[in-house]
């Protein structure tokens, strides 16, 4: 798979520019909570589960790119056209030149290659402070994630929604066709091995807990927070993490920013 980044800077979304979403009390809670499980479900027959030991195995030498690799936090400037800053969501799809190489995290999944230190050496720490995290779902293929949307628009008409409330519901759960950062291996659903779902109680979790406080100092972000629902477009998902760098991840946590009002701080004006 390979697609290439311009050089042109990407409009910023603002929280006046994201489209009216489906009010959630007007939604069977029950619909909802069973998408989630199909997704789990649909992530468990084609990637499994993959642990800090199935790396590991596939590639020992990881170990010592990753201690090379650890990231400045000394210098704090940032470039629009910076790959691991690309901004992807509903109103900025993957660019058709964006170029990527794909690497292999186990037989069974993968993300780009150059994040793949960075999430060792996290998964490393995770393991050692007694928080082992096990990945669900990295790089995915644009037909999986069009099955992916597609499914859960089939069951919420099954539960008698008209298609565009389908849709515009399936949207804050499932991340449009063409503007999810899965698809270009920069994202990560993680679980812990008592805890499969991908579901909100993941935040309670030892592993989702250990990711809250420390993801950033590897260069991963929470990419759909709970208090930026309006801004992102998609519903809190604690399992969900993006790579962007030491850098730009410290900025985010110290003050508290998802990636999209990052771009408008620091990148929208030309960084």
């Amino acid at each position: 798979e390979s697609r290439e980044s311009g050089d042109a800077q990407q409009e910023v979304v603002t929280e006046d520019s994201v489209a009216e979403l489906v009010d959630e009390e007007s939604v069977d809670q029950t619909v909802m909570d069973e998408g989630r499980t199909e997704r789990t479900e649909e992530l468990d027959v084609n990637a499994g589960f993959v642990s800090l030991a199935d790396i590991l195995e596939e590639n020992e030498a990881l170990l010592d790119r990753a201690a090379a690799e650890d990231g400045d936090t000394s210098r704090m400037s940032f470039m629009a056209d910076d790959w691991k800053l690309i901004l992807v969501n509903k109103q900025h799809p993957i660019p058709n030149d964006y170029e990527f190489t794909l690497a292999n995290i186990s037989p069974t999944q993968q993300c780009d290659e150059r994040i793949l230190p960075a999430l060792l050496t996290m998964m490393q720490a995770a393991q050692e402070d007694g928080s082992p995290l096990v990945i669900c779902s990295p790089y995915r293929t644009s037909d999986r994630q069009e099955n992916n949307f597609a499914n859960h628009i089939s069951r919420y008409m099954r539960a008698g929604m008209s298609y565009m409330d389908a849709y515009d519901l399936t949207a804050r759960v499932v991340t449009i066709p063409g503007s999810s950062e899965h698809e270009i291996g920069l994202a990560l659903d993680f679980v812990q091995t008592d805890h499969y779902a991908l579901d909100e109680a993941f935040e309670d979790t030892d592993a989702g807990r250990w990711l809250a406080q420390n993801s950033y100092k590897y260069g991963f972000i929470l990419r759909y927070p709970r208090d930026k629902e309006a801004i992102t477009g998609i519903t809190y998902e604690p399992w969900n993490f993006r790579y962007v760098g030491v850098e730009a991840a410290t900025v985010m946590h110290d003050e508290g920013l998802c990636l999209e009002e990052f771009w408008t701080s620091f990148l929208h004006s030309g960084g």
